[in-house]
């Protein structure tokens, strides 16, 4: 489903239409994060967990153990610095 369209800048640039920007609740700043599926290419704003990422952190292979909230935090910043580490 098509929501909206960018066009390329000769820098390179592009503008988020403001009904995304809206729907996604960006501000000045926000940071955006581009995906590669395949021949697919999907934007999203950065900082949003699906919750496999956060089963994954939590759970892995072991059964579930009691974790105060910095740790459940500290266990997720981890996560996504492995996710989304450049290689």
């Amino acid at each position: 489903m098509k929501l909206a369209e960018s066009r390329v800048t000769a820098q390179g640039q592009i503008s988020v239409p403001s009904e995304v920007r809206r729907k996604l609740g960006l501000a000045p700043g926000s940071l955006l994060v581009w995906e590669q599926h395949g021949e697919v290419f999907v934007v999203r704003r950065s900082g949003t967990f699906t919750s496999a990422d956060i089963r994954a952190v939590l759970f892995a292979d072991t059964a579930p153990k009691k974790r105060s909230n910095a740790q459940i935090k500290d266990a997720i910043r981890e996560r996504m610095k492995q996710k989304h580490a450049r290689c």
